[in-house]
């Protein structure tokens, strides 16, 4: 069961999203313009697990909401578009969401992937695909290998012991890569270990939480993420 603040303009959708997301068990806060969802997303006590966010919207469009909501919070955002370009999905992705929804939709499928995006903020490191066992240096939660430390309970990443705020997405691809530094997982294999072999997404999203985690890490003077050109992405910490 989530906290969910669901963000659109156009009622009928909201009252759509309304009954699935009860009839699933969810609960749920409603905005119908970016700049309420903004106020009610500041003021949320306790804190949503996840924001449904339209990019077009009055007051504040979804993508300035997000940029506000990533500027200091990793909550999971999925965005509902009407638009069907892929650069709008991309520049969406580009600014943390986790995932995204193109309109017309059915609502089974953004409670399924709702569920897909919880279901990775409470996976624990290890386990999945042939990565082989990482190495733990407190239990199953903690992944440490040179200056990278990952804690999943508390969901915080650290290089030389200052920390990054990363989404969910960006955190389990992380956490895949620092299983096995030094081998080399194809964009499907980062897919299947990072979000489940029942999840599909195309190798332009991955590039994208990519590009975002390599301009985290340059924030901070690191350059861990290798691309080895043709096959995929590897990290290079012993």
């Amino acid at each position: 069961m989530a906290h969910v603040l669901v963000a659109d303009d156009d009622t009928p959708i909201r009252d759509v999203l309304r009954y699935a997301l009860l009839r699933a068990g969810h609960t749920l806060v409603e905005a119908a313009d970016g700049r309420e969802a903004w106020t009610l997303f500041q003021q949320a006590m306790p804190r949503f697990d996840v924001v449904l966010l339209d990019i077009v919207m009055p007051e504040l469009d979804g993508l300035e909401v997000c940029r506000r909501i990533r500027a200091g919070h990793d909550t999971p955002i999925i965005f509902l578009s009407s638009r069907d370009e892929e650069l709008d999905r991309i520049l969406g992705l580009e600014l943390g969401a986790d995932d995204y929804v193109t309109k017309p939709f059915s609502p089974r499928e953004v409670v399924t992937r709702l569920k897909v995006v919880l279901r990775r903020v409470m996976r624990a490191p290890g386990g999945g695909g042939d990565a082989g066992a990482p190495e733990h240096s407190d239990g199953a939660s903690t992944i440490e290998r040179g200056p990278l430390r990952l804690e999943s309970l508390t969901h915080r990443c650290y290089w030389q012991g200052r920390e990054l705020v990363l989404t969910v997405s960006e955190f389990e691809l992380l956490r895949v890569l620092l299983s096995a530094p030094g081998r080399v997982f194809s964009r499907d294999a980062l897919t299947e270990n990072a979000f489940g072999p029942d999840h599909h997404i195309s190798d332009r999203t991955i590039d994208s939480h990519i590009r975002r985690l390599r301009r985290k890490f340059a924030e901070l003077d690191a350059e861990p993420i290798e691309t080895v050109y043709g096959v995929g992405y590897r990290l290079g910490v012993s």
